[in-house]
């Protein structure tokens, strides 16, 4: 069962962590692909590996360069100082010096730290070197391009026994060679193009946590780990705030059936998170998540004999299109419909968005509110489970909160409750309390 293996910056911080990743490593000849971010922070206050390039290549001054680099390079010469590797990097700051110092390109910055990553783990563990900017090419919008790297990433695996592939980074798709970051996800999407194309078995993402958690933990104390979880559930939690892995990231290898393990580094005997396509596994409750965000308005439109107009919820949102925006969601009822959007944004162009649905609807009145806070009530177990919005209304009755909207997907998957801003956290405290800490299955 061969494995890919992705390890994220706190996991490779110093030589100690990079001790903890051989372990992990050979611990499993199946881990065959390893694919490594750059240096994290090693205690709160530090400062990534990736900062300090980005502070290097926008120096405004030759004595702030020559401090930062330096620093880069000490961090690196401390890991392989520590871990005792015959292994000189010399010659390739001084590359990556001169590079800066011609402005070759920030996307070329910020990669240089999983590309010396990438050396000196491959050098530690014994593997093969691959670098991603010769099997790896994306688009000119951060994306990754297929077409061109499957068949040169797929021959290259099957070529080497082990090997270390850099994240967060390849080439232009162009044939300049030029070096080009990912947009979005990062290492991880690196991870998952990796597994497609290595044909693995499972995707083992390696991080400072145990798993994707039920709740934030900045809001729920000690919340429960999950288990298992499928791909629908992760986007519709991701939707709404929870981060661990980004969508993004899941995208190369969902079509091929190939699940993700979340695992913690500082704790390898945890079990972790499980993200499949699809499952039989019964949930160990109704819900299998809970997210959410503030910061949303809503305009509640208003008008008489509204459900007999035909192309009305049409011409609203295309007004709300024409000013560049996107909404959330759009609850209504026989002479009213309310559009949710992100505050921020709707203010930039409030006035423009309420005269346009004037002329567009001719409503009896338009009525705004901007303190709304969204939370999502994810799972799978929702679809055969009975009450779910009512025990939803009562978690929340019980601590006088007011539901401002309910909206719930036709897959069964979500409900989604909008409260006061002020109410948000004690919100998904008591649903957590009603579904996960009082529930008796």
């Amino acid at each position: 069962m061969v494995k890919v293996v992705k390890f994220g910056g706190s996991s490779l911080a110093d030589s100690e962590q990079f001790k903890k990743v051989y372990n992990i490593i050979n611990s499993d000849p199946d881990r065959r692909y390893v694919v490594p971010s750059a240096p994290g922070k090693r205690f709160k206050d530090d400062i990534k590996v990736t900062d300090l390039l980005y502070k290097a290549y926008n120096a405004e001054s030759e004595i702030e360069f020559d401090c930062t680099f330096t620093t880069i390079k000490d961090r690196y010469q401390s890991i392989i100082d520590e871990l005792g590797l015959d292994l000189d990097l010399s010659e390739e700051f001084d590359i990556i010096e001169n590079n800066f110092k011609n402005k070759l390109s920030e996307e070329y910055a910020a990669s240089r730290g999983e590309y010396l990553n990438g050396i000196v783990l491959a050098k530690y563990l014994g593997f093969t070197f691959i670098d991603a900017a010769d099997v790896i090419f994306i688009d000119e919008n951060g994306n990754y391009d297929d077409k061109m790297t499957d068949p040169i990433l797929s021959k290259k695996l099957a070529e080497v026994e082990n090997c270390v592939i850099p994240g967060f980074y390849g080439s232009s798709n162009d044939g300049n060679k030029q070096i080009r970051t990912f947009s979005r996800g990062g290492s991880d999407v690196t991870g998952s193009i990796v597994a497609k194309n290595g044909r693995v078995k499972i995707y083992e993402n390696w991080t400072d946590v145990s798993g994707f958690l039920v709740a934030d933990p900045r809001i729920v104390k000690n919340p429960e780990v999950i288990g298992t979880i499928t791909y629908k559930e992760l986007r519709e939690l991701s939707y709404m705030g929870a981060s661990v892995l980004h969508e993004n990231s899941i995208f190369p290898i969902r079509s091929q059936g190939i699940p993700i393990v979340i695992k913690n580094t500082n704790r390898p005997e945890d079990a972790g998170t499980l993200i499949v396509e699809s499952t039989c596994h019964k949930p160990n409750h109704i819900i299998t998540g809970i997210s959410g965000k503030q910061g949303f308005a809503t305009i509640m439109i208003e008008k008489d004999m509204m459900n007999n107009e035909i192309g009305f919820g049409r011409k609203v949102l295309q007004v709300i299109e024409e000013a560049g925006l996107s909404y959330e969601h759009t609850p209504s009822g026989i002479d009213t419909m309310n559009v949710i959007v992100e505050l921020n944004s709707f203010i930039e162009h409030e006035q423009e968005i309420l005269a346009n649905l004037h002329r567009a609807v001719q409503p009896d009145s338009i009525e705004l509110e901007s303190d709304l806070a969204l939370i999502a009530i994810v799972g799978r177990g929702m679809r055969d489970g009975r009450g779910i919005a009512a025990k939803v209304f009562s978690a929340l009755a019980s601590k006088k909160i007011n539901v401002k909207m309910i909206d719930q997907g036709s897959s069964e998957l979500n409900i989604i409750v909008g409260v006061k801003n002020i109410h948000f956290k004690e919100a998904i405290r008591a649903i957590y309390d009603t579904f996960i800490t009082n529930d008796q299955n």
